[in-house]
């Protein structure tokens, strides 16, 4: 079994409001979690080497978008983007 570490450094948030800065970051690391549990993405982490940033796609959302849903989102581009390096 192999052990992934991320390390965000900074989160930056434009146009969010900042009562919900924790919120997002929850729904952010909480998917995350999810996305690098799955079997086989430590592997596929490992073959990608480290990297300092990762392309990703940008996040559409709805006006009804939970500010843990925005979390959740922008970690789904993420994990694409981990899978398309």
């Amino acid at each position: 079994m192999r052990r992934v570490i991320v390390n965000i450094d900074r989160l930056v948030l434009n146009g969010v409001r900042f009562e919900d800065r924790h919120v997002i970051a929850q729904g952010l690391q909480e998917q995350l979690t999810r996305l690098l549990s799955e079997p086989g993405m430590a592997e596929r982490i490992g073959t990608i080497g480290n990297q300092s940033r990762v392309r990703v796609a940008p996040i559409h959302l709805s006006p009804k978008t939970t500010p843990h849903g925005v979390g959740t989102a922008a970690a789904n581009s993420i994990g694409q983007g981990l899978n398309h390096e």
